[in-house]
């Protein structure tokens, strides 16, 4: 009977052992599948192709590596990787294969910065002699600042071009945390620190509005400059168009208006296009995506390498999304140990975020300052607050005219939810405890020793702030303070300021620094890699599933919801700009 049960045990064991090993199996057999699938195919560009811009999604800083759940799915990630469009515009001026550029406006959007650089690109493929034309059926005011340029701009004989100038919103949420019976506790250092407002006021401070006005009406001069220089009007012409509600007028009056060149439907576009390109009528054009002309291009290797690290969205302690402070900061570390590595440019689009990740990534860069290697800044759509703060170090800085920039300034944020569990709820919280500040919890208020406290907390963090930004520089403490107080200034008026060197794009920041450095050749690596590990990516999946889902059921109300969503992840102390949609 023993030597039976001692059999039996065997057999579950065996079995046990051999399901293991088939799921492993399996497991493994799926990653190499679906890293067969991710793998990048051969390009092949025909002659006389057409480099096709479709601008159908949001533009990011670069493409995003796609995770196993969505390979699983067949999800479509519907963004315009900047990097890749920015390369395959410059590297197809001087490609004998490529006849032009089809900008196919579709209603993609991207930031003022981001869409400054896309046009700097296609202007300087202008110069190569070869065309540009754009289509579109209706176009959004960001896509028609890039067509605007194009040799030849056809709209849809019943399409619509927006255009209206800039403007800003700004939720709050005061009214909600009233009925909630929360009361938000703010601690702050800046006149214009304005990023708490929405939680403790029902409309923006006279401050405010004035920075924000400060801010946008530059931007919208250059905007709306660069469609008039392209279309061969006056900023006036352009000005009225917006005043107008263009987007409500009949179509047949913008030819001679200057707006477009004529009305055409898309096919008639596209027959265009084979004419000039030797196709027939039944053929098909020879179009290639930035995307996958990008990849076909080759890098040539060369001994100086230029790392180009990402840092985009909120800054933040830990977790899996934005600026991870406790990933960044020894990336940055590894970066500098690297002996390939010779230089460093940091690509910065960021509001900011947490005051304690921001201080660690700053010191991790002054780590990367102490081996001798330049370090450079190119700041993207923003820059500002935390994002500031990690680029103030940097030996050159880089921006757009149309960057938002500065707010160097410092808040904590801290709710009083007793309103709420009292109140609302029913549930009345009793603390006991030795000492008076034993329990500095979300349940009841500041005491006044309490608040003076926390102020000396955010005073000495804001103290440390501006002299890292005095320190980087390289001018006094007090000259900082002059244009800090949180204030939020553009990219022509940073540089006017002192808080950048020079305005340019990352191509010129690049540019200018091998030819500084003397680098004749140079090849550029980028980090982070935007394809985790396989394992991160499995347990990101449901993380990922939530998101999609919430997305597609918020629609235009998830900038609203994903506000609410930073407050709730915040670190007590912020270095962050308010959010705002400028559009």
């Amino acid at each position: 009977m023993k030597q039976f049960f001692t059999y039996v045990l065997a057999t579950i064991a065996g079995l046990w052992i051999t399901m293991i090993i088939m799921t492993v199996g399996s497991v493994l057999m799926t990653i190499v599948m679906l890293a067969a699938s991710m793998a990048t195919p051969t390009v092949r560009i025909d002659k006389k192709s057409v480099l096709h811009v479709c601008l159908d999604g949001p533009v990011e800083e670069r493409a995003q590596g796609r995770s196993i759940l969505e390979e699983l799915q067949g999800i479509s990630i519907n963004t315009i990787p900047l990097n890749d469009l920015v390369k395959a515009i410059d590297h197809a001026a001087a490609d004998d294969r490529i006849e032009g550029i089809y900008l196919d406006c579709q209603g993609g959007s991207g930031g003022a910065a981001s869409m400054a650089y896309i046009r700097e690109s296609l202007e300087k493929f202008k110069e190569s002699g070869k065309w540009i034309v754009a289509y579109g059926d209706a176009y959004t005011q960001s896509n028609y600042y890039l067509a605007s340029l194009a040799d030849s701009l056809w709209l849809n004989p019943v399409g619509a071009i927006d255009i209206h100038g800039v403007g800003g919103t700004l939720p709050f949420f005061k009214g909600l945390l009233d009925k909630l019976g929360v009361e938000m506790q703010v601690v702050k250092v800046g006149t214009y620190k304005s990023a708490v407002e929405p939680y403790i006021m029902t409309e923006p401070s006279e401050a405010n509005r004035e920075q924000i006005k400060g801010y946008i009406t530059p931007i919208w001069n250059y905007i709306s400059g660069g469609i008039a220089a392209g279309r061969d009007v006056s900023t006036a012409d352009v000005n009225e168009w917006a005043d107008s509600i263009i987007v409500t007028q009949d179509p047949a009056t913008f030819a001679a208006r200057g707006l477009i060149t004529s009305l055409k439907y898309r096919h008639e576009a596209e027959e265009w296009m084979k004419s000039v390109t030797g196709k027939k009528k039944k053929d098909n054009l020879s179009l290639v995506s930035p995307a996958k002309y990008a990849s076909a291009i080759k890098e040539k290797s060369s001994s100086n390498k230029i790392a180009v690290l990402y840092a985009t969205g909120d800054i933040v302690d830990s977790g899996n999304e934005g600026i991870v402070g406790d990933k960044m900061a020894p990336l940055i570390m590894s970066i500098a140990e690297n002996d390939d590595i010779d230089a460093l440019v940091l690509r910065v689009n960021s509001g900011g975020g947490s005051a304690f990740a921001s201080e660690q990534i700053w010191e991790a860069l002054e780590q990367f300052k102490a081996t001798g290697k330049p370090f450079y800044v190119s700041m993207g759509d923003v820059a500002a607050s935390g994002g500031y703060y990690i680029s103030c170090g940097a030996d050159r800085i880089y921006c757009q005219p149309v960057t938002i920039t500065g707010s160097i300034g410092i808040f904590g944020l801290i709710p009083n939810i007793k309103g709420l569990l009292n109140d609302k709820l029913g549930v009345n919280m009793v603390s006991i405890a030795t000492n008076p500040n034993a329990n500095m919890t979300l349940t009841e208020p500041f005491t006044p020793v309490q608040r003076a406290a926390m102020q000396r907390m955010i005073d000495r963090g804001y103290e440390t702030f501006v002299g890292r930004c005095a320190e980087g520089r390289g001018v006094p403490v007090d000259s900082i303070k002059a244009i800090a107080e949180g204030r939020v200034w553009d990219g022509t008026t940073a540089l006017e300021i002192g808080l950048v060197d020079k305005l340019g794009s990352l191509t010129d920041c690049i540019s200018d620094l091998a030819l500084e450095q003397g680098y004749d050749k140079y090849s550029i690596v980028e980090y982070p890699d935007p394809k985790g590990e396989w394992w991160e990516e499995l347990l990101m999946a449901s993380s990922s599933v939530k998101q999609s889902v919430i997305k597609a059921e918020l629609g235009e109300a998830l900038p609203y919801y994903e506000a609410i969503q930073r407050v709730k992840q915040m670190s007590p102390v912020q270095c962050r700009m308010e959010y705002i949609v400028v559009e």
